[in-house]
């Protein structure tokens, strides 16, 4: 499943993209054709192909994405 996320962050881009380089390998389970895009230094988007989308909700729902997520923009 082809999808398209838009992401804005407290962070500045450089974080956000060393945060997905370091789960690059978690991520490759279940995200094929990857790309981040800068739209600005706190949002970017991403293109990408689910692969497995189970995984992918599961990886999201963790403690360390979700305090990600919780964190004010």
């Amino acid at each position: 499943m082809k999808l398209c996320v838009v992401s804005e962050y407290n962070y500045t881009f450089d974080e956000f993209e060393a945060v997905v380089k370091e789960k690059g390998e978690e991520i490759s389970t279940f995200i094929s054709d990857f790309e981040l895009v800068k739209v600005n230094d706190h949002k970017s988007i991403v293109l990408f192909n689910c692969t497995n989308m189970e995984a992918m909700q599961a990886f999201m729902i963790t403690p360390e994405m979700k305090q990600w997520d919780d964190t004010p923009i």
